[in-house]
């Protein structure tokens, strides 16, 4: 018995050892996410401002394009109030359009991540597999 007391003690130790270094690794790769993270925002705000003034500065040229439209159509011999009215709708019609073609595209796919979670779930199942089996087997 006395000559186990050592062993014993040695097996702690090294557990000891073990879980401190698995503490130390997943903080150390949670602060890495962290900072990934962070980085990551931080390039992503940059690029929605640029989309965002992007957008503004379409709208602008759209709204430019549609006067140029209402205007030869003008010039054709059609009042100004039916050029406007005929852009207008086909403006409108366009946008209905691409409203529907949008939604249908939303509703061909989910938004939940079916198949990273059945991933996920595998690797859950045979972590919980192997540490059944490493439980046997002690």
């Amino acid at each position: 018995m006395r000559g186990s007391e050592p062993e014993t003690e040695g097996i702690r130790t090294l557990m000891s050892e073990v879980i401190g270094s698995l503490g130390r690794l997943v903080r150390g790769e949670l602060m890495l996410a962290k900072a990934e993270a962070t980085e990551g925002v931080k390039h992503a705000v940059g690029g929605l401002v640029k989309i965002a003034i992007a957008a503004i500065v379409a709208l602008v040229g759209l709204n430019v394009l549609a006067g140029a439209a209402v205007a030869a159509l003008a010039a054709t011999g059609i009042g100004p109030a039916w050029a406007s009215l005929i852009v207008g709708v086909a403006l409108c019609v366009l946008a209905l359009i691409l409203v529907l073609a949008g939604r249908s595209a939303l509703q061909l796919r989910g938004i939940w991540p079916d198949r990273a979670l059945r991933g996920v779930r595998r690797d859950a199942e045979a972590m919980q597999a192997g540490l059944n089996e490493g439980a046997r087997h002690v």
